[in-house]
């Protein structure tokens, strides 16, 4: 089989197939309220210091008004807490309460694991011939917008 043939059916299939994994491993019991959609705004924000709408808004490549949407949506579901800066009342700030805190881990969770089972049996020049080749796949989806 051509070499570039099977890297685009590979990159084909990862791409169809990681929205529905991922979505698998965190859509348990406990987070049935949670799209994967939810767990990158999630993770956006972080767990840590209060985060601008217009900083988290940048790290998902989406607009304010679409993350205010999801942020209301997470408010409702108690993932997330927003508050006016003291020092701007027209900035909103966001931050993860404990049960968003707990989804947090919940995910990288997931992420560590992902990344260990794809690496495991790799030697350090594949890891880094694998992570060279995720870069320019990266680049490419970046000046494609």
């Amino acid at each position: 089989m051509d070499i570039n043939k099977a890297l685009n059916d590979v990159l084909v299939k990862v791409f169809r197939n990681i929205n529905t994994v991922e979505e698998q491993a965190i859509r348990t019991e406990e987070y049935k309220d949670v799209t994967v959609n939810d767990m990158h705004v999630i993770e956006a924000i972080g767990i840590g210091e209060r985060k601008n709408m217009t900083t988290v808004a940048k790290a998902l490549h989406v607009t304010t008004g679409t993350l205010t949407i999801s942020i209301n949506s997470l408010v409702k579901k108690n993932y997330v807490e927003r508050a006016r800066s003291e020092e701007d009342r027209r900035v909103v700030l966001v931050s993860l309460t404990p049960k968003g805190q707990k989804a947090f881990l919940h995910h990288k969770q997931f992420h560590e694991q992902m990344i260990q089972a794809i690496v495991e049996e790799l030697s350090d020049e594949e890891k880094h011939v694998l992570e060279k080749a995720l870069n320019r796949i990266h680049q490419f989806f970046l000046s494609s917008r």
